[in-house]
């Protein structure tokens, strides 16, 4: 929520009590969850995930003991100066995601995953054993 600068009140008396706390607890409440559509074809699995903001390079795709994890971690640090140069504003924001899911009879070794304009789309195709040995999947 943006700041809202509003009159000064002189009386304490006139103050709306829920002014006082309107912002409190807000980032406690925000989902840390992002997105998933998770679809099923004949020949393999598709997972597509939101993950607005993020670079490829902050996002970790991983499949061991036929679980795949997403997980991607994002910093951004915001400095506005005046002319002087003096800062006058300074923000800085972290945020990190991490969702697992389970699929059984997934050939590991030909998973793909790409990821383009905020959208990371992963294919897993079926086999018919399981496997267990972890693996990293690049993204493209």
């Amino acid at each position: 929520m943006a700041f809202q600068l509003k009159p000064f009140n002189h009386s304490i008396f006139d103050m709306n009590p829920s002014d006082l706390f309107k912002d409190f607890g807000q980032g406690l409440m925000q989902s840390q969850a992002f997105k998933t559509d998770i679809s099923e074809r004949e020949d393999a699995y598709v997972v597509s995930a939101e993950l607005p903001g993020m670079a490829k390079s902050d996002i970790h795709v991983d499949f061991d003991h036929n679980i795949l994890t997403i997980a991607a971690a994002h910093t951004e640090n915001n400095e506005k100066e005046n002319e002087d140069g003096v800062i006058v504003h300074r923000e800085r924001r972290t945020s990190s995601v991490k969702r697992q899911f389970t699929f059984n009879n997934v050939e590991r070794d030909n998973i793909h995953a790409s990821y383009d304009n905020g959208v990371l789309e992963i294919t897993l195709p079926k086999t018919q054993h399981s496997e267990t040995s972890p693996s990293r999947i690049p993204i493209n």
